[in-house]
């Protein structure tokens, strides 16, 4: 098949490849490199600085492009979005690209949806959206900026063909409150692996790693996110502090120009407790797992959005995992995990009874979480629904060829 005659599926939205944080990077990443049709060509949108050169280049067979990010406050992410959008409609024009699906990761652009769905169609292409979580709940906005976010959110899934939800959740969500766009959703979570650390216990950059940041293998609780209020930082610190637990929590993020983490210090007093460490970031992926499976368990407190690729990991990788009881965390965890609340005291009983659970007990939470990531959420199985979707379109744009039939009341399963 000629460049040309291939499925050209344009990814926005992600901070771009190769991935360090985030569930967006993580999915682009694995989504190129676990690629298993040679018919399909992704072009990735990634984000660089305004002081840095603009380059193209290759990653996992990626045609991957840069945009400039300027420091605007909330309006970044949009800038980004609309400025990745214009360069993937300039590059399907010029390169003459036939049938191109563009598919845009969140709804931050709603406002100008309707503009670039017209150029799309008047090219020939689609438009996919992953309509990610409820970005309007997140804490740091005002209640302007979550305006903005909500009727964005309607914009997207009004103008989208189709809407790829990454959790049962967020699609009952869509369908329901967006019942008069009749929204053309399908359910295809996020991906993990159970694969161990090619690290052993004994490799230096493990053991240095353990010594630097003062933490003893196997005792200590583990946190990995972004931070921000609504993966709740503050309740597991306090709670945390409340137990009698004798490990350590190791909180593995990015605090450096965070002024939440001033107001977490103020809020709690946890640098007054010895067992509470911020160690920083860990962006080799070896070494993430290695440390992630030697935890004596997980905590998690994500509450916005769908599927939350750290969830997968520790589910996959920590045999013992605490996940905060909300809809999203419950659809992933299911009996491979024990659940806490917000309320006082929930989490902290949590730790000291997880404090006393047996190696059997351990083993057997662990045993379910590793079946659940490997029937549901293993990256084979994702690749596989995400290529038939997208060649779903390559087959339907044949048949309209010949035919000259619209594809635009097609539905997904």
């Amino acid at each position: 098949m000629t460049e040309i005659e291939k499925q050209h599926v344009f990814i926005i939205g992600s901070k771009g490849i190769p991935a360090r944080y985030g569930g967006f990077e993580t999915f682009v990443e694995k989504l190129t490199l676990y690629q298993k049709s040679p018919d399909i060509q992704y072009h990735v949108s990634c984000l660089v600085d305004d002081n840095e050169k603009l380059r193209t280049f290759s990653h996992n067979g990626a045609k991957c492009f840069d945009i400039k990010g300027y420091n605007i406050g909330p309006a970044k992410a949009i800038f980004y979005d609309v400025e990745s959008l214009k360069y993937c409609l300039a590059y399907i024009k010029s390169n003459k690209i036939q049938h191109p699906i563009i598919y845009v990761l969140a709804c931050r652009i709603g406002p100008f949806i309707g503009y670039y769905k017209a150029k799309i169609e008047k090219l020939g292409g689609r438009l996919y959206v992953n309509p990610d979580g409820h970005e309007w709940k997140r804490a740091k906005w005002n209640a302007l900026v979550r305006r903005y976010w909500r009727i964005s959110e309607m914009l997207m899934v009004k103008y989208s063909d189709v809407l790829i939800c990454d959790s049962k959740n967020i699609q009952k969500y869509i369908k329901t409150r967006y019942k008069k766009f009749n929204p053309n959703t399908t359910f295809i979570a996020y991906g993990s692996e159970t694969t161990k650390s090619k690290l052993m216990d004994d490799d230096q950059k493990v053991v240095a790693w353990y010594q630097n940041k003062n933490v003893r293998p196997h005792e200590y609780y583990l946190v990995v996110g972004r931070f921000v209020p609504e993966n709740n930082y503050e309740t597991i610190i306090r709670e945390f502090m409340r137990s009698n637990t004798d490990k350590d929590i190791v909180i593995i993020t990015e605090i450096r120009n965070n002024p939440f983490y001033d107001k977490l210090k103020l809020a709690t007093g946890f640098e007054n407790d010895k067992r509470i460490k911020f160690v920083g970031t860990v962006y080799e992926q070896q070494l993430l797992t290695k440390i992630r499976e030697n935890a004596y368990g997980y905590i998690h407190g994500h509450e916005v959005g769908g599927t939350n690729p750290s969830l997968l990991e520790a589910l996959g990788s920590t045999d013992l995992n605490l996940l905060l009881d909300v809809g999203f965390n419950r659809e992933v965890g299911e009996d491979g995990a024990i659940y806490w609340m917000k309320e006082d005291m929930s989490l902290a009983k949590l730790i000291d009874v997880a404090d006393k659970m047996s190696p059997k007990e351990t083993h057997e939470l662990s045993t379910l979480a590793r079946k659940r990531i490997n029937d549901c959420y293993g990256w084979e199985y994702i690749i596989e629904r995400y290529e038939s979707i997208f060649f779903s379109y390559f087959i339907q744009r044949d048949e309209v060829t010949k035919n000259g039939n619209s594809t635009s009341s097609i539905k997904l399963q």
